[in-house]
């Protein structure tokens, strides 16, 4: 792997200050999500890894503006967030070094700018005024609001000039799996901030109250719900079978890691059954480790130059 200083030149990112800001881009998402860090640091082409971090850092930042404070916080935090990026944006200036990177980012990659306004957009909307959702399609309109311009603002930048459609698409098929096994991980941490996120409809069809999950209440009704919720989640990742082709040969064993990721936390879940309703289920540390290595063991090997026989 090399230093950092050697992937931002190998980037191409030059200028003292630049190189800061995505150096403190790249150090928010080490703290906040350091397995996708490494996974990006060990298995990404270098030339990518710069742009990816300061996408995944503004991504982070949207979400936590998104997340944090009382409605009225939120949306005048995202309104003057929101503000901030547009003038970044036009100009490749802020005061914020995440969003100075970011469009700095955004610029050099060519990603169209529709996809960050609509990120931003369904931050103030689908996200800061989250209240659950009545049925599948209110899941959907999530996902189309919110979740899948969340992802592009941050896979986006593997293509030069942003993702095609069919690329696009892969995407919003990638981020449905992801967002299942999350809601499902995250079940416990959810309910106890009083969000849901499991349809109304689908507590009805198993005869299941909010009440039940909140008090965490094993009965045949909540782990019969909690099966079916898990067997879509894993329908919704075999479904995002073929993404590697779309992805940039670069950035392909970074997104092997992250399904991997994903498939060993949905496993966690179904093990886990009602359990999930009195903790969060997370990745743990052994997995992602042995994941990680094996992937980069597989990359160096797949770099080798093989020997001819004379």
């Amino acid at each position: 792997m090399p230093s950092w200083r050697t992937t931002l030149t190998t980037a191409g990112i030059s200028g003292t200050r630049l190189r800061e800001d995505y150096t403190h881009a790249a150090r928010r998402v080490l703290r906040r999500e350091p397995a996708p860090y490494l996974a990006l640091r060990l298995l990404a082409a270098p030339p990518l890894v710069p742009y990816l971090a300061a996408g995944l850092a503004f991504m982070n930042l949207v979400d936590d503006v998104a997340e944090t404070g009382t409605p009225q916080q939120r949306a005048a935090g995202l309104a003057a967030l929101t503000e901030r990026v547009g003038t970044a944006l036009k100009s490749g200036d802020s005061p914020d070094p995440v969003v100075r990177a970011y469009a700095h980012a955004v610029d050099s990659r060519g990603l169209p700018g529709h996809w960050v306004t609509r990120f931003l957009a369904g931050a103030a909307t689908a996200e800061a005024g989250f209240d659950g959702f009545a049925d599948e399609a209110g899941f959907q309109a999530y996902l189309d609001a919110y979740a899948w311009p969340g992802v592009l603002v941050f896979t986006g930048l593997q293509y030069q000039g942003g993702p095609d459609p069919e690329q696009a698409a892969g995407w919003r098929r990638f981020v449905d799996a992801a967002q299942r096994v999350d809601f499902l991980a995250d079940l416990h941490g959810d309910l106890a901030d009083g969000r849901l996120c499991i349809p109304l409809a689908r507590l009805d069809e198993h005869s299941v109250t909010r009440a039940d999950l909140e008090r965490a209440r094993d009965t045949p009704a909540v782990r019969a719900l909690l099966a079916a919720e898990s067997r879509r989640a894993r329908a919704a990742l075999d479904a995002t079978h073929g993404i590697l082709d779309l992805a940039e040969p670069g950035l392909r064993p970074v997104i092997a890691t992250m399904a991997d990721l994903m498939a060993h936390q949905l496993t966690a879940v179904e093990r886990a059954g009602a359990g999930a309703l009195r903790r969060d289920v997370g990745y743990g540390l052994a997995a992602p480790l042995r994941i990680l290595l094996r992937a980069a063991a597989s990359r160096k090997a797949s770099r080798r130059p093989t020997s001819k026989r004379r």
